[in-house]
């Protein structure tokens, strides 16, 4: 059984202050992907976490104190790979693949367009982009695990307000219908696998005491691609961690 944990920490050091170090070291995940960092690439050091007993290896943007994603795992892989071979998304740190026998996991941070038109314009883009590149690699990977912030609401059960009228970006109707592709065609959600029609979230803002009135969002991800939605053994958010505006969310996986 492999557990993995995905988790977008919203600034890796403020996560740190908060605790994550402790909780990690209670905890006995095989794998942990982080998203959302922050980290400049002079401060991503691979043994930080050695002491812990993983390995890490990182992604970093170029611009400082933005994205960012990094995995800790504690089998050494066989092959890492960064990013995705399209250098306006590379230069943002939002890819890592490790490659493990016939099976991989890839950490991945879609962008936000809460920002801006603008800014939801190229996160289209970048759906856009990344669909056929994933397609293509399922074909070369077929037992692939996508975990990450995708920053997008799949279904109405995954919002606290899905008759919402402001239309904003996370939960329009062309980035759900993406999302929908990306389901029926190409992954299982891991976390339907085993929870249907439970209602949790992953997100919660921190205006207003949302996270006390529990009025959330789910938009991080666990995917597993098609046919292999089997070997999803349990799934849980672990909403009592409080290190950022997101949950851990984790897998468990018969692989």
């Amino acid at each position: 059984m492999k557990r993995i944990v995905s988790f977008n920490v919203n600034g890796l050091r403020s996560a740190v202050q908060k605790g994550f170090n402790e909780w990690l070291r209670k905890c006995d995940f095989d794998i942990i992907c982080l998203q959302e960092t922050k980290m400049d690439i002079s401060y991503a050091d691979p043994e930080m976490y050695l002491s812990l007993g993983y390995r890490a290896y990182w992604h970093c943007a170029e611009k400082k104190g933005y994205s960012g994603v990094l995995v800790l795992t504690k089998e050494i892989p066989d092959k890492v790979h960064f990013g995705c071979g399209i250098e306006t998304y590379d230069r943002e740190g939002r890819f890592i693949r490790l490659d493990f026998g016939d099976w991989s996991v890839m950490n991945a941070y879609f962008p936000s367009g809460s920002s801006g038109e603008e800014r939801h314009l190229f996160k289209m883009r970048f759906l856009q982009d990344i669909y056929p590149w994933i397609k293509n690699l399922l074909y070369e990977r077929k037992k692939l695990i996508l975990v990450g912030d995708y920053n997008i609401v799949h279904k109405e059960l995954d919002i606290h307000n899905p008759q919402r009228k402001d239309n904003p970006s996370g939960y329009r109707p062309e980035e759900r219908a993406w999302l929908n592709a990306w389901f029926n065609e190409l992954f299982e959600d891991s976390f339907r696998v085993v929870f249907p029609e439970l209602q949790a979230f992953s997100w919660w803002s921190y205006r207003a005491g949302s996270y006390n009135k529990n009025k959330g969002w789910r938009i991080d991800y666990q995917s597993i691609s098609k046919p292999f939605g089997n070997l999803v053994r349990d799934y849980k958010h672990h909403r009592e961690i409080r290190f950022s505006d997101h949950c851990p969310v984790e897998g468990v996986y018969d692989i």
